[in-house]
């Protein structure tokens, strides 16, 4: 079996579900958490790792990176079109709704993700794209 820290894509969220989060929460120095979309297209659920911080007391914060390519990721396509999502930290699945860090949040916002993960700084540096913060406010 894979160490945590060797966790990705589907194998990753496979064992967090099945495990609650006991393997794939800690994952190369950052927390994980994993963001149920519906598929803009089909409308199938979608599951994703994703690195996250607490923002404030009901909301927490995810970076739409993808590696700075010049498209966004296609969950945050999905949120876009649906910001009704579901959220899993653990054990503790619950509803929230997605949308993009304001203008004013945005320079926080994405200091506190650079402080866990700080490779977001060379993504923007790759990409014309302004990568979005989105902040995940639990209903």
């Amino acid at each position: 079996m894979a160490a945590a820290d060797e966790l990705h894509g589907d194998p990753h969220v496979e064992r967090y579900l099945e495990t609650d989060g006991a393997e794939g929460y800690e994952w190369n120095g950052t927390h994980i958490l994993i963001l149920f979309t519906k598929g803009r297209k089909s409308g199938t659920e979608r599951r994703h790792a994703l690195i996250y911080r607490d923002w404030g007391d009901n909301a927490y914060l995810v970076v739409a990176s993808k590696g700075g390519t010049d498209q966004p990721p296609a969950w945050f396509l999905n949120l876009e079109s649906d910001p009704d999502v579901e959220v899993q930290i653990k054990g503790d699945r619950f509803s929230a709704r997605a949308r993009v860090a304001t203008p004013d949040e945005k320079p926080e916002a994405w200091a506190r993700m650079v402080e866990v993960w700080p490779d977001y700084d060379d993504y923007q540096a790759k990409t014309s794209r302004e990568i979005p913060v989105v902040v995940l406010e639990r209903k």
